[in-house]
């Protein structure tokens, strides 16, 4: 996939020349820092994407049994409401997450099609109760809503950000993906002590793919289906500017990789790139916005790719830690290129700034897998900002050998962080949120 299309957001500047410095797109001597910082875009390469052993410090432990937290629904990607800074917020010392759900009445593969939102709350972040629906599905955006985040102003307003999947009304499911948007305010019922929401805003689109950045269902080949989803709010710490980040895949009719999508030049001597390769395109998408109202956002070339290497690079996240970012996603074994085999689970790169070279954490980029032999265990792993990992039950192995389905909380992980280097340290109880300090 060539890149330099990725480069023309600098503008007035004809990008006759490209350098190419590690696995970093740079314009040397044409764009100033300011303009190379909004148009850098790492790589994750095939080289990097070697060597997955699984050890204690990057596996989570067996899972034999679980309790349902809401046992009339499927219950699968998850995430805090937080604050405006990233931090875990608390609504009158009630902590809230939001799921995507399906009523049980739906088959494991079909919750997808039939997906919702809810939110749950507690108040020690361990014991959940559901509060029921986040909006009103008919005013919502799509056939049904996938993954997101959610914000919540000093006000108590709340910005729920989600995927809008398919169209209202279609009569046969589609997978045109669009970032979308809606407010309502939050507050608890003191006699009820429950949470409860209230003031339901506007649904809005704030970005759809565009061809030149980001795929399009026109431009899509191979059989996986294509990304712009996720949107996860973001506000750098250092430059105060906002962001959401996404899934995303490579733009363009021709898939091609060029040489920093597979590795250094001692590498590509000896590696040969299977056919159909080039076909895997997935990348981590950016958007800045351009009000404070978070109404209006500016596509901009994605923070990093991984032509070649991996098509879905789900749920990206980023966590500012001791001045590092460390930029979290989640992949499938079966979204590896030809030639690659990288397990279900967490991944994540180190950086010094929001844009620029992305390196693998732990050399590879893996941070959390499944146990070898029950590979589907979890899945849709968040990083907390505490370093703390919540994720969903997903396919496991029972105490009896035999292979159930969760569609429940996970037992939130420890993580250690340091430096480029992680460990998985124990576990929490299932989705246990731990509050910001």
């Amino acid at each position: 996939m060539k890149r330099g299309k990725k480069l023309s957001v600098v503008q007035g500047v004809a990008l006759s020349a490209i350098m190419l410095v590690g696995g970093l797109v740079q314009t040397p001597g044409i764009a100033s820092a300011a303009e190379k910082s909004e148009t850098e875009t790492a790589v994750w390469s095939r080289e990097d994407a070697q060597n997955y052993n699984l050890n204690k410090d990057n596996t989570a432990p067996d899972i034999d049994n679980v309790d349902q937290v809401a046992p009339d629904y499927w219950v699968w990607d998850t995430w805090p409401l937080r604050n405006r800074d990233g931090s875990i917020a608390t609504v009158n010392g009630y902590k809230v997450v939001f799921a995507l759900t399906a009523s049980k009445e739906y088959t494991w593969s079909g919750r997808h099609d039939e997906a919702k939102i809810r939110y749950f709350y507690s108040k020690n972040g361990k014991d959940w109760e559901m509060g029921g629906l986040s909006y009103d599905p008919d005013k919502a955006l799509g056939s049904r809503q996938w993954a997101g985040s959610a914000m919540m102003e000093e006000d108590g307003k709340v910005h729920l950000f989600y995927t809008a999947s398919g169209r209202k009304g279609e009569e046969t499911t589609t997978f045109e993906q669009r970032l979308a948007k809606t407010t309502f305010d939050i507050e608890v019922d003191k006699k009820d002590k429950s949470v409860e929401l209230s003031n339901h805003g506007e649904h809005m689109i704030l970005a759809e793919a565009d061809g030149e950045y980001y795929e399009t269902q026109d431009q899509k080949t191979g059989d996986i289906i294509y990304s712009f989803r996720d949107p996860w709010f973001f506000k750098d710490p250092k430059t105060k500017k906002e962001y959401i980040i996404f899934e995303g895949n490579s733009a363009g009719y021709e898939k091609t990789l060029d040489p920093e999508n597979i590795g250094s030049e001692e590498f590509r001597k000896d590696h040969e790139v299977p056919a159909g390769a080039e076909d895997y395109n997935g990348n981590v998408g950016i958007a800045s916005a351009e009000n404070e109202d978070l109404t209006e956002f500016e596509l901009l070339p994605p923070l990093l790719e991984a032509d070649g290497v991996n098509q879905q690079l789900e749920r990206p996240h980023v966590l500012v830690k001791g001045g590092q970012y460390y930029l979290f996603t989640i992949s499938h074994q079966f979204t590896f290129a030809p030639g690659l085999n990288g397990p279900d689970g967490l991944y994540g790169f180190v950086n010094d700034s929001l844009r620029g070279d992305y390196q693998p954490l732990n050399d590879n980029g893996l941070v959390v897998a499944n146990p070898e032999d029950d590979p589907f265990m979890t899945y849709s792993h968040a990083v907390m900002p505490n370093g703390t990992v919540i994720s969903f039950v997903n396919e496991y192995i029972d105490e009896n050998g035999n292979k159930q389905l969760g569609g429940t909380f996970a037992p939130t992980l420890k993580l250690s962080i340091n430096g480029d280097e992680t460990k998985v340290n124990g576990t929490l109880k299932p989705g246990q949120i731990i509050p910001s300090h």
